[in-house]
């Protein structure tokens, strides 16, 4: 994830860095699709989407440099298509060399959210978007994100918790029931069950909930909650630095009152609980603020499986040719040393 519908839904371009890499993001005017270009021209290496308010390209643009789908420099006037083609230099005759271009980036709209695939191979993508039909469903509320912005950590610590049984009673105060781990593919997987002290109810209480989450690649996790209010968690982290990482949180919660339509209510009772939820994340977001890195950590067998988890996550550097001998490597379910599994009878 690289940013929030919302943020798109102007007439101006949008800059974003993510990958120690600059780029330009914007809503083409022609038909409304995503773009998403290198941020700077060949010509000059002008940036195509920083704050500019004095360049005649603006100005005359009515404050934005975006013409239908495509993009002009506010320098020198050269405009690139959603393909990163350069297709106009105003002051040229001759051809327009091929040379001319920018690198155009895979880039997706869903659930409110503008996704990248990124490889710098060059590689197509190799699984789906985010995506579930409950936001379709108007039962549903739609999460509004939290963007709990720049975490200066390496992904892998946050990849971490996928498995990492031992923490949820002393940071959560979860009283886990049943649990295990289970990795297949490009999915790390977690399910578990049991009392939970963060998310209660107004008298206190908490059901037993269920939790089924499952990391989409590297950086995107969605969780499927059960036992209170039936609702999926988002949490998306993307890497912007080497070692530093920007975080989205977000919660699409089922009509808490019933109702086939959700009501103002519905909203009410659905940000509340997506409030509660962002505090639990964020028990574990301060332990990451405040910790160093953990290179080779002191594991046990009653912690979860961190190195399975690790070996997993190395499928997503280049080259991706090595993918399959990672997988082949940790595919399968694991529970803690002194656990219950989820799945037993």
């Amino acid at each position: 994830m690289i940013a929030t519908a919302e943020e798109i839904n102007t007439h101006k371009p949008l800059a974003v860095r993510f990958f120690g890499r600059d780029f330009a993001l914007y809503r083409g005017r022609a038909t409304g699709r995503v773009v998403l270009l290198d941020a700077y021209c060949p010509h000059m290496k002008t940036h195509l989407a920083a704050e500019n308010d004095t360049s005649y390209v603006i100005i005359d643009g009515g404050g934005t440099n975006i013409e239908g789908d495509s993009i002009r420099c506010p320098y020198h006037a050269w405009r690139f298509g959603p393909d990163g083609q350069c297709d106009d230099i105003p002051y040229h005759d001759g051809p327009i060399p091929k040379t001319a271009c920018i690198k155009a980036w895979p880039v997706a709209e869903s659930m409110g959210a503008i996704w990248i695939w990124h490889d710098p191979e060059n590689g197509d993508p190799e699984w789906d978007h985010p995506s579930l039909p409950q936001w379709d469903d108007k039962a549903w509320v739609h999460w509004r994100f939290d963007d709990l912005g720049i975490l200066e950590q390496h992904p892998q610590e946050v990849i971490d918790n996928i498995c990492d049984y031992s923490h949820l009673a002393p940071i959560h105060g979860s009283t886990v029931q049943r649990y295990e781990n289970e990795f297949d593919g490009h999915e790390a997987i977690q399910r578990q069950c049991g009392p939970h002290r963060t998310l209660v109810g107004e008298d206190g209480a908490s059901p037993v909930l269920h939790t089924v989450t499952k990391y989409h690649g590297p950086g995107v996790l969605i969780s499927h909650l059960t036992g209170y209010y039936e609702s999926y968690l988002m949490i998306t982290h993307t890497p912007v630095e080497d070692g530093s990482i920007r975080v989205w949180h977000a919660l699409l919660v089922k009509s808490p009152g019933g109702n086939e339509v959700a009501t103002v209510e519905d909203e009410v009772a659905a940000r509340q609980f997506q409030d509660a939820s962002k505090f639990a994340f964020m028990q574990d977001f301060q332990v990451w603020t405040n910790k160093a890195p953990c290179f080779n950590g002191l594991f046990l067998p009653s912690d979860g499986p961190f190195m399975k988890a690790r070996i997993w996550y190395k499928q997503f550097f280049n080259p991706r040719a090595r993918k399959e001998e990672f997988q082949s490597k940790v595919n399968g379910v694991y529970v803690p040393k002194g656990t219950v599994a989820y799945t037993q009878d």
